[in-house]
């Protein structure tokens, strides 16, 4: 009689209900683990782009607006878009001396934009700069870095590139003031000082370059301007310095130089030059031999030489028909003699 065979032990087998909850679990951890320092970290760098493309749109925006010189009157929107509320009317007028100033001088503009992409520029690398910082600095402390070290070898190494680099700092920040304060732009007639008077070729954040009469370009640092002559900002003054003999009748010289600065004003040529007309101030200056009188004119900025050249010759021709002989006719007559 066979013995009876034992029946095979049943496997383990899994129920279809434990899959799902290891999925759960799994989940679960994954989450508790994505909303610590991950999900800190993600936000950081969201808020950080966000805010910088913000700053940097905000900046680029306001400074376009102001080179192009479009958004600062009424009269250029239309009646629709005009404000309602006459406090906002007020205060988006026309800036009347502004512009006054501008249509007076044609390098105006040129400045004004110059300036203002310039400081835009140095706004945008800042704002990169500074939010960078801010973000490197908060994601390190959310990994769990001690950042109060790096941020006092931060200040050590700041202040030691300070006392390394304090011409270059200066040379940053003179630049930064003379565009903000448009003491002078390209193309004024400039004297700065050290030999370096000429036409402003470039104005950039740490030296400006000055073209003299003679063709030579001069590169001056911003931090050693400690003076700059500008002689071709608002207006200018055109002076003609005219001599004539000591014995010469002084009333005819002038009435002669007053004729000269009728003919200028009435010039076609330069007339529109004026923002004054010209007069005879008298005698300024009297040696042994020769009695100085000045002629002045208040011009649009750059154009005094023009002007100054025009009453010269014309005083000349004014003077020789009076019959008042000029000291280079004196000295003529007595070569000739």
């Amino acid at each position: 009689m066979n013995a009876p065979t034992s029946a095979p032990s049943p496997e383990p087998s899994h129920s279809p209900s434990t899959v799902p909850e290891t999925v759960e679990a799994a989940g679960a951890s994954f989450w508790e683990w994505f909303s610590g320092w991950p999900l800190h970290i993600l936000l950081i760098l969201v808020v950080g782009i966000v805010v910088l493309v913000l700053l940097r749109r905000v900046i680029g925006h306001v400074t376009e607006r102001i080179a192009t010189g479009k958004g600062t009157t009424t009269t250029d929107r239309p009646r629709s878009e005009t404000p309602s509320s006459p406090w906002r009317a007020y205060f988006r007028r026309a800036p009347l001396v502004e512009d006054a100033i501008a249509m007076a001088n044609p390098l105006a503009n040129q400045r004004r934009a110059q300036r203002s992409r310039t400081v835009g520029s140095v706004l945008r690398s800042t704002a990169n700069v500074v939010v960078g910082t801010i973000m490197i600095l908060m994601v390190l402390q959310e990994i769990g870095v001690n950042i109060a070290p790096l941020v006092a070898s931060a200040g050590v190494v700041g202040v030691a590139l300070g006392f390394g680099a304090q011409s270059l700092v200066k040379d940053f920040i003179s630049g930064i003031l003379l565009l903000v304060e448009d003491q002078f732009g390209v193309g004024d007639y400039v004297n700065l000082g050290m030999g370096a008077e000429g036409t402003v070729e470039e104005v950039q954040l740490r030296i400006t370059q000055v073209r003299g009469l003679d063709g030579t370009l001069w590169y001056v640092r911003n931090g050693e301007i400690l003076s700059a002559g500008n002689f071709t900002q608002q207006w200018s003054r055109a002076i003609a310095e005219v001599r004539v003999p000591v014995d010469a009748d002084l009333g005819v010289v002038r009435a002669a130089l007053g004729r000269a600065a009728d003919s200028v004003r009435e010039d076609p040529e330069v007339s529109h030059l004026l923002l004054e007309a010209p007069w005879v101030r008298g005698v300024d200056a009297v040696t042994d031999f020769s009695a100085s009188f000045t002629l002045l004119a208040q011009v649009r900025p750059g154009e005094q030489w023009e002007v100054s050249r025009r009453l010269r010759q014309a005083s000349q021709a004014e003077l020789r028909e009076a019959g008042v002989l000029l000291r280079e006719d004196v000295a003529e007559a007595a070569r000739g003699e």
